[in-house]
């Protein structure tokens, strides 16, 4: 398992295909739907007084910060490479999946640690700069660590390391 960079914003490499399709999705169809929208609003008339006009021209204005961010962020990102052979050998780490255990509460957690950017809790994805997988990052299956949340001082310990 490769090391987190420090020089860019760590992610997998599933997160930057998902990245790159994104980026790709709004420069073709994005773009293609909104110069449309732009068009059909002309053709109602006097541009001064059109609504639907100024607010097609201003969604188009977010379509291109979008973009923009996306570009940036993709510009940034440095793949971190995992084996997942390895990381289910050894320890969890970046890109790796594990069931975690909430000592509190006894529920256990299915969480992969990911790039900031590719970060969803919801989804079992925690950000690598999250306290709770700062705190997991390198441990061993029956390992335990006490994190700092919102809610206090939480216990978990890692259940499986899952390849």
């Amino acid at each position: 398992m490769s090391s987190i960079p420090t020089d860019g914003e760590p992610i997998t490499r599933a997160g930057l295909e998902t990245l790159e399709a994104e980026i790709a999705e709004l420069e073709t169809r994005g773009r293609r739907e909104m110069a449309a929208r732009i068009l059909a609003a002309r053709e109602l008339g006097d541009l001064s007084e059109n609504a639907d006009y100024h607010i097609a021209k201003e969604d188009q204005a977010h379509l291109e910060t979008k973009i923009k961010r996306l570009r940036e962020r993709r510009s940034s990102a440095r793949v971190v490479e995992t084996d997942p052979a390895a990381s289910a050998a050894a320890a969890f780490g970046f890109g790796g999946t594990a069931e975690v255990l909430d000592e509190e509460s006894g529920r256990v957690h299915t969480w992969t640690i990911v790039g900031s950017t590719e970060a969803d809790l919801a989804q079992g994805r925690l950000s690598v700069q999250s306290p709770v997988a700062t705190a997991l990052l390198g441990c061993s299956v029956g390992e335990s660590v006490q994190v700092r949340t919102p809610r206090g001082m939480r216990g978990y310990r890692v259940q499986r390391l899952i390849a």
